[in-house]
């Protein structure tokens, strides 16, 4: 639209407070069913297709309506109200001031008019849409019931009775021309002007700085997704350097993926081990454990091992004063007779002439000596003293 002035409004039918508690009485109205919601299966007509046709030859232009009949519902049609301008690249706040037309009233039959390519490049700048394309995306906004192609830039007396309008819908801060500081002024005199709000902080022109302050970005983007260097206005050292830029973001995605698959394999091993630890410490105990079975195996095959190793003592062995026999603690605690011992004891049985020097080899002991008392205690190879008397 043309373009705005910095300075204060001019308000010239309701304050901004009137306005307000007309637009809250209308939801109201709205939400108590005087206007059900519908459904559109089709985009809205354009004001040249039978649609619109039948609907503006059904309405009774003669009657005019007030803003105050308007506002109280009480009127026996719908009620016309226009809304107008660039509507490029469709966003957020273009919606809002829609729906904001759309609620003004209880009955509104909303009709949006979109200027063309060449009027808004002369008078506004370039667009990023083309007008067709800015067309089709008004019409299929839920709230639009009728769009007005190539709609001029100042709206005169006769466009509004050609499209039977009741009243415009723009925000109220004055727009100039160059024959008017404000073009929405007779309208305001008239009453036939009702002001809606604009959005903060969405605009055509925030969306294009942002594409602007990343444009690598976008081109890149669109490198990536098949477009061409030349219809992307782009020299071949550029895009050799954006392609390059798009080959390692792709190899940084890839390794960060990769390193987050082998994060998650490790983890996913790290807590199977956990669940099965205690399953693996059960079993060493049970099997190696101190009365576990390799304990029991081992007390078993080392009591038949000794056994084996260490047959029982021959029955008819009698003597029980052989070293042989001794216990344990007697067998460590024994000791053989002295060498001086043993000569005495010879002497002894010397002087007494039980000395056997015979080589008769069928003696029934075969021995050397008789053996005294003593020595007949520590070594059984002695005689008795019957078998001394024998010989001599």
């Amino acid at each position: 639209m043309p373009k705005r002035k910095n300075k204060g409004s001019v308000i010239q039918q309701k304050s901004n407070s009137s306005h307000l508690a007309a637009t809250d009485q209308s939801s109201s109205s709205t939400s108590s069913s005087k206007i059900s919601c519908q459904s559109y299966t089709k985009p809205a007509p354009f004001c040249d297709e039978e649609d619109a046709i039948r609907e503006r030859e059904a309405c009774d232009y003669c009657d005019r309506i007030t803003y105050e009949e308007a506002i109280s519902g009480r009127v026996n049609r719908k009620v016309r109200v226009y809304a107008d301008g660039i509507y490029d690249v469709f966003h957020e706040g273009h919606g809002r001031q829609l729906m904001q037309a759309k609620n003004l009233f209880p009955n509104v039959y909303l009709i949006v008019g979109v200027c063309n390519d060449a009027l808004t490049h002369e008078k506004k700048g370039r667009t990023v849409m083309l007008d067709e394309e800015r067309y089709e995306a008004v019409r299929h906004c839920r709230y639009v019931d009728e769009v007005v192609r190539d709609a001029p830039w100042e709206i005169d007396e006769d466009f509004l009775q050609k499209h039977k309008i009741d009243f415009v819908a723009h925000d109220e801060l004055p727009y100039e021309s160059d024959q008017s500081e404000d073009i929405y002024a007779w309208l305001k005199e008239k009453g036939m002007f009702v002001a809606t709000e604009r959005t903060e902080g969405i605009s055509t022109s925030d969306i294009v700085a942002r594409i602007v302050r990343d444009y690598d970005l976008y081109v890149r983007r669109n490198l990536a997704r098949g477009y061409s260097a030349k219809e992307l206005n782009v020299s071949f050292l550029k895009e050799k350097k954006f392609r390059f830029q798009n080959k390692m973001e792709q190899l940084k995605d890839r390794s960060k993926r990769v390193m987050e698959n082998v994060e998650e394999k490790r983890m996913d091993i790290i807590r199977k081990w956990e669940e099965k630890s205690r399953d693996f410490i059960d079993a060493f105990l049970l099997l190696f454990g101190r009365d576990g079975r390799l304990s029991h195996i081992w007390n078993e095959s080392k009591g038949r091992l000794m056994q084996a190793f260490s047959p029982p003592s021959s029955p008819g062995n009698t003597r029980e004063s052989s070293p042989s026999s001794l216990s344990s603690d007697e067998e460590s605690s024994y000791k053989p007779p002295s060498k001086s011992l043993r000569l005495s004891n010879y002497n002894r049985a010397l002087v007494n002439g039980r000395v056997d020097y015979s080589d008769d080899s069928d003696d029934d002991d075969g021995e050397e000596f008789v053996d005294a008392p003593e020595s007949k205690r520590l070594n059984g190879s002695f005689k008795s003293d019957e078998s001394f008397a024998s010989t001599s």
